[in-house]
């Protein structure tokens, strides 16, 4: 039996071109539309995550109180350390930061979560993150830099 190579290479050629689409065409796509209709249906259940590198991701996540809890299904989770890592988030129109990790250690807990994150996706799939909501009033959540000011505010 000879080895399949050209439904190997069909494979690859798709989970590429996916990640590819998906970077380079839906992802700037949806991170405009967070920012112009922070009350769209999407907004509602997706935010823009910043990462401690700078990179911008949509993500689904589930805020409960001071937390917000995100399923991560690439590697990006890899950025963060196990202490915690600064993130920004936008959500339904709001700017936060805060410290966020990966839950691991605790699949019980992921699985809780998982149920109301993401309630029809794959139970076995995907890693937890958790981010802790710096306090309003906090300088974590002073805008990094003029920039980050809404048009005639001034820092």
């Amino acid at each position: 039996m000879r080895f399949p190579w050209f439904g190997v290479i069909a494979l690859i050629v798709v989970i590429g071109g996916y990640a590819v689409y998906a970077r380079n065409v839906a992802n700037p796509r949806i991170l405009r539309e967070l920012e112009q209709d922070p009350e769209g249906e999407r907004a509602k259940r997706v935010m823009a995550l910043t990462l401690p590198s700078g990179k911008t991701l949509p993500v689904n996540y589930l805020r409960e109180g001071e937390r917000v809890y995100a399923g991560a299904d690439f590697p990006w989770w890899r950025e963060l350390p196990a202490s915690g890592g600064p993130v920004e988030m936008l959500i339904r129109g709001e700017r936060l930061r805060g410290q966020a990790r990966a839950v691991q250690d605790e699949p019980q807990r992921r699985l809780d979560v998982f149920g109301r994150l993401r309630p029809t996706a794959p139970t076995w799939w995907g890693v937890l993150v958790e981010i802790e909501l710096a306090p309003p009033n906090s300088p974590a959540n002073a805008p990094a830099d003029a920039a980050a000011l809404a048009p005639g505010e001034t820092g």
